[in-house]
């Protein structure tokens, strides 16, 4: 912890499951203009989430000396006021728990964001000190949009309003205000200071603005003795001080603690959760800069509720999306929660989705809840009812991402796509034939839609063969896009999603040449690479300005979801034989847990050693996709000594 060179680079996240979020390194410095010790989302201003209470700088007082505990970077890689210096231990099982050691005194501190409340407590005890001490809290406020950074201005309303044991301010017109508390009384001195140049060295790495000047009005101060507890608590309302400990108790209840790896992820699952106060429930795509987006929420969907045995979270986030998918396509309302929810492979992706329900729950559960919306989303699809998604003569489907990106690799500058891929995409027909093979399956019993089944069954069997025509080459492996006579010939992952999925078309032993060439140029110890190294345009490093950025990220950097699919694969080629391979494999999963993100994976990899995370710190649908990967080698291990095979 006392090495910033190890500890800056680590980062801390708790969210409260609708939006509002606490993140910053291990040892509390901010180390990017998201980080913050209250963020918010403010939906009377944007759909943007707003750093209130940026940090709050704690000091040790005895015997008239003070001992700061708190950390900032400034220009010139100037560390002030070094608090990390006394942190003594560090623990993030539970809740995030540092233990600080001045002298003769031991203070601990935890933090704890409660639950769809925007409110975050911190509980400061006093283990030892042999003398009178004193705590001062001066806390640092930003008020402003978390990817934009605050300069020193006139135009901050200064107004202190005291309330009880502690006070209430609002920088902006526009902002709620801001409620800092204590459960015990706490003595307010105004001190109104610029602390300016604070600098994010990551924002800096990246090309960004990185120094901004934040507003401290003043500081708390009270007394603390040996053996005594005192709560802080920062809110957007007013809260009764004499509950904060019974709320901060209460909150500890049922929290699954981080002392594994399924546990890290589990948690991590959860804290993408996004519950509106219009009670639509939704996952977020990661922190700290994602909302929620439409493609990435459906990957995301299996892994981080049924994964973790919350059927009930997957149909509610499944029952706000086909009610927003139905507006779209019957209306023409964009949803305002889910973004991009006009994609063209959104219904095969929520049909993908509610086919991993049918594995958890079962044929007759999936075909009563869903049997209906599955209906409509496949004919739509094949009354080209689909906005930009077209189904040609042969059964497959094409679209055109010559002017906007269309699939996951959507990175484009000016909005127009950096890859081009347009015409028919390996992955959007390889979702469409496992479509029509999972619907066909679930009605093919039901005497009422035997023959609905059975003409879906026909389709397949045009689409498998116009599959297997238009994509699998004479190398072995699938053309990554088709665009009249051009084909691309990219090794690109998409064409694991093909072989990964649970109806392929393609057979077991097409499967292992395809996996066989992705084993040897696509894998990685932290997922799949978005490019072949042995491809002249390889990229493996997410760095640089935002333009150097957008040009690498889907060319080379490696993505842990897409190892979701290639375990699949590798289980339909292998079976049982291959879970001690998977099984190896996600130990370069497990290892992160204590990188990057705490208990968490990154957006993205290098695609070359060491492996280092890039991108967001939190993203749903690797935790999802490695979560859904864990359970699945869960219950082929249940087989090991049984006669079945998983194939």
């Amino acid at each position: 912890m006392i090495n910033l060179e190890q500890s800056l680079p680590k980062e801390m996240l708790r969210t409260n499951k609708s939006g509002a979020y606490h993140c910053t390194s291990v040892v509390g410095c901010n180390t990017r203009k998201q980080h913050g010790l209250l963020v918010i989302p403010i939906p009377e201003m944007d759909d943007k989430a707003h750093v209130l209470l940026s940090s709050l700088d704690e000091t040790v007082i005895q015997h008239g000396a003070p001992f700061n505990l708190g950390l900032h970077q400034y220009e010139g890689d100037v560390f002030s006021p070094n608090g990390h210096k006394y942190i003594r231990e560090f623990d993030c099982e539970k809740v995030p728990s540092m233990t600080f050691r001045v002298g003769g005194v031991v203070l601990h501190k935890e933090k704890v964001f409660i639950s769809h409340e925007n409110r975050i407590l911190i509980k400061y005890t006093l283990l030892e000190a042999h003398s009178p001490t004193t705590l001062r809290f001066r806390p640092f406020l930003a008020f402003r949009n978390a990817n934009d950074l605050c300069i020193e201005n006139q135009s901050i309303n200064k107004t202190i309003r005291h309330i009880d044991n502690g006070i209430a301010t609002c920088l902006y017109e526009g902002y709620p205000e801001l409620y800092m508390q204590f459960n015990k009384k706490a003595d307010w001195v105004d001190d109104g200071h610029w602390y300016k140049d604070i600098i994010y060295y990551k924002d800096r790495d990246r090309g960004l603005p990185y120094r901004e000047d934040l507003w401290v009005p003043g500081y708390f101060e009270l007394p603390i003795r040996k053996g005594e507890s005192i709560i802080f608590s920062a809110s957007t309302f007013p809260t009764d001080p004499q509950k904060f400990e019974t709320t901060y108790e209460q909150e500890l209840v049922g929290r699954t603690c981080r002392t594994s790896f399924y546990n890290c992820l589990k948690n991590s699952a959860k804290q993408c959760y996004l519950r509106t106060q219009a009670g639509g429930m939704y996952i977020m795509a990661g922190y700290p800069w994602y909302n929620v987006r439409c493609r990435d929420e459906l990957i995301a969907l299996p892994g981080c509720t049924l994964a973790i045995d919350h059927k009930d979270d997957f149909e509610a986030i499944m029952h706000t999306f086909l009610a927003a998918l139905r507006r779209y396509a019957e209306e023409g309302t964009v949803d305002l929660v889910i973004r991009d929810i006009d994609i063209p492979d959104a219904p095969l992706w929520a049909i993908w989705a509610i086919q991993q329900y049918r594995r958890h729950a079962g044929a007759e559960a999936c075909r009563r809840l869903y049997g209906e919306a599955l209906r409509h989303i496949i004919d739509d699809i094949r009354a080209n009812r689909i906005r930009n998604l077209r189904p040609t003569p042969g059964g497959l489907l094409s679209t055109d991402g010559r002017n906007h990106p269309v699939s996951w690799m959507c990175a484009a500058i000016d909005g127009h796509p950096i890859i081009q891929r347009t015409g028919l995409l390996v992955e959007f027909n390889a979702l469409w034939y496992n479509a029509l093979r999972f619907v066909a399956s679930l009605f093919e019993n039901d005497p009422e839609n035997a023959a609905y089944a059975d003409s879906l069954s026909r389709l397949a069997d045009s689409v498998k063969d116009a599959f297997l025509a238009t994509f699998l080459n004479d190398y072995g492996y699938l053309y990554d896009y088709v665009n009249g006579s051009y084909t691309d010939l990219e090794v690109r992952p998409n064409m694991v999603i093909a072989i990964g999925l649970e109806y392929s078309p393609l057979d077991r032993r097409q499967r292992r040449r395809v996996l066989d060439l992705a084993t040897r140029e696509l894998l990685t110890p932290k997922g799949i690479r978005s490019l072949s190294p042995k491809s002249y345009a390889y990229s493996p490093v997410y760095v640089g300005n935002p333009e150097q950025r957008e040009r690498a990220v889907h060319q080379g950097p490696a993505r842990p979801w897409l190892f979701g699919f290639y375990a699949d694969a590798y289980f339909k080629v292998f079976g049982l034989s291959g879970l001690g391979f998977i099984e190896r494999m996600l130990i370069g999963y497990e290892d992160e847990m204590s990188e990057g993100c705490i208990g968490s994976l990154s957006e993205m990899y290098d695609g070359n050693p060491p492996y280092t995370g890039r991108g967001a710190i939190s993203t749903s649908k690797n935790v999802g996709e490695i979560l859904r990967t864990l359970k699945n080698v869960k219950e082929l291990n249940k087989l090991q000594n049984s006669d079945q095979d998983p194939v």
